[in-house]
């Protein structure tokens, strides 16, 4: 099973429940953090990184001896990435998404790929725990290849858990996509509320089943409640305020490490999404 936990803000809890929730498992568990520009999971999760893999994504570079200019590289590029000039084609490296567009249909054959390298996945071991993480390069304004390239080393023989992104961006869609289950992080604050409506108009168009998981449940108002019970969205499980954690959270030590009655809470949550699961699985039989 591959569980995703995203979050339509930052700073709801995301990477608290990730990792609480890889570490209360005893074997055969992944954790991938696709938050490739602020990975923090390292924090909690101290694996020995035995391998790092460069991430490259193609971009075109261009012949000029064979290039007649005719501007078809520029019209099929929908990300503006090409601009061809009377006797000159410019490409701009930033923009390029790598999909291969403009080579494909070079009337010329003018464009061949290059590697540009866009970050790092990091791989490596914290006891039972297989731990993979992206960290993408400094300046570099897209997420979502480096994202691709850390999800293929998901093994799906285990039990997958994906950090993801903040908000609901295409770095987001790309970590959640091809998920079984995606757990939303909020707070029961208006701006809490607020991003975790679009969260669920994401998971619904996607058609990922989901659940709630009210971080800080004690502060803030009912409204995050009253909304989960109108739109029948199960609330798996509370997390209080409590100064204590927010402490050891603060000095990098993992919530099931310094209260470890929350490991069975954790526990107890993989088993509501695989019953949960099940009866997704047991609804699309009877629909058939």
């Amino acid at each position: 099973m591959i569980i995703s936990v995203a979050s339509g803000k930052g700073g709801t809890g995301k990477t608290l429940v990730s990792t609480s929730l890889a570490l209360s498992m005893e074997n055969n568990v992944q954790l991938l953090d696709c938050d490739v520009e602020e990975p923090n999971a390292h924090i909690f999760i101290k694996a020995e990184i035995k391998n790092k893999y460069p991430a490259f994504i193609p971009i075109p570079q261009i012949d000029k001896e064979k290039c007649n200019f005719c501007g078809k590289c520029a019209e099929v590029c929908v990300y503006n990435a090409i601009a061809v000039l009377k006797q000159d084609v410019l490409v701009f490296k930033e923009l390029c998404h790598g999909c291969g567009a403009c080579s494909f249909l070079c009337p010329q054959k003018a464009i061949r790929e290059i590697n540009k390298e866009i970050g790092v996945v990091n791989k490596g071991n914290f006891k039972a725990i297989e731990f993979i993480e992206g960290k993408l390069n400094i300046g570099e304004a897209m997420a979502p290849p480096l994202i691709r390239q850390v999800k293929e080393h998901i093994n799906a023989e285990k039990t997958v858990i994906i950090d993801a992104p903040p908000g609901t961006s295409c770095p987001v869609i790309v970590s959640i996509t091809e998920t079984d289950f995606c757990l939303l992080v909020t707070e029961p604050t208006p701006f809490g509320l607020n991003d975790l409506i679009l969260s669920v108009e994401v998971m619904r168009k996607l058609k990922i089943p989901f659940g709630v998981i009210i971080n800080r449940c004690d502060l803030g108002d009912e409204e995050t409640q009253k909304y989960c019970t109108k739109e029948n969205i199960p609330i798996l499980m509370n997390i209080p305020f409590k100064k204590e954690i927010a402490i050891a959270y603060s000095k990098g030590t993992p919530l099931v490490e310094a209260f470890p009655e929350y490991k069975n809470k954790f526990m107890d949550l993989l088993n509501k999404i695989k019953v949960i699961k099940r009866s997704e699985w047991e609804k699309s039989i009877i629909s058939q």
